[in-house]
């Protein structure tokens, strides 16, 4: 009986003095780093629920803005924004030296005819050569009007789903997406119209003389398809242009000039 009571005071007095003993460690953890080992635990789950929730309402910021534009607005503002951007740039190289005089699309020397250029130049007919280049370039001023009523077709069959799709892709979605519609049917309607051009501003005849002057130089027989080299050139051109006017309503609110691309560009901002 005695050493039952001895071993349970024994017990007390071992417990007692490890409380007091976790009292004086949670003690000092408090004075050192401010942690009070008393506090209850929060509950992770809570805050991960917390923090997932404002990760998720951060990523729908886009869908929130995009959800205030009607399916109209986005296909409207996205026709408009192509419209401008074939307009203008169509506009700009349909003159003379627009592609001549801009750097951006100017049409060189075919790489197959390039060392005609050389040598050429080598030769002291450099004049000859500059005005070959030039040439070309006018057939392709001339041929490129051709552009317009095709790339407006494409336009106006744009859908719903294309235009969503493009306000949400990279700077040059719409262009693309124009691109991909109209290649064959610009490269058909532009081949007539620069064999035309070609001959119109005299660059067949020019480039005639030039390549027969280099084959009588060199002992060689070049030859090359310049009608087919101009109008892939000269889509190209056009391509560029419209691409240069997209990237810029996309990203410069100052191009906005209308209602419709400020409503549907400034809400594509936020994506």
């Amino acid at each position: 009986m005695k050493k039952n009571i001895f071993l349970a005071a024994s017990l007390l007095f071992s417990m007692s003095t490890q409380a007091q003993i976790f009292d004086i460690i949670k003690s000092a953890v408090k004075d050192k780093t401010g942690v009070d080992l008393n506090a209850p635990v929060k509950n992770n789950g809570t805050a991960t629920s917390t923090k997932t929730t404002t990760t998720t309402s951060g990523s729908n910021n886009s869908s929130a803005n995009l959800g205030n534009l009607t399916s109209t607005q986005i296909s409207s503002g996205l026709k408009e924004a192509l419209s401008m951007g074939v307009t203008d740039g169509v506009k700009k190289l349909a003159v003379t030296d627009g592609f001549f005089k801009n750097e951006a699309v100017k049409i060189l020397m075919p790489e197959k005819l390039r060392k005609i250029d050389t040598t050429l130049r080598s030769i002291g007919m450099g004049s000859l050569a500059d005005e070959g280049v030039k040439l070309l370039n006018r057939a392709a001023e001339d041929a490129v009007t051709e552009a317009a009523p095709i790339f407006t077709n494409a336009i106006t069959s744009m859908t719903i789903t294309d235009a969503k799709n493009i306000l949400l892709g990279s700077n040059n979605a719409a262009t693309s997406y124009l691109q991909g519609k109209t290649q064959t049917q610009l490269f058909n309607a532009f081949q007539p119209k620069v064999k035309a051009s070609l001959g119109k501003v005299g660059a067949d005849t020019l480039w005639k003389n030039l390549i027969s002057k280099y084959n009588t130089f060199t002992g060689q027989a070049v030859t090359t398809d310049l009608n087919e080299y101009v109008t892939t050139e000269t889509i190209n051109g056009v391509f560029k242009m419209v691409a240069d006017k997209e990237s810029g309503i996309r990203n410069t609110p100052a191009m906005r000039t209308t209602s419709i691309l400020q409503k549907v560009f400034g809400a594509q901002d936020g994506k």
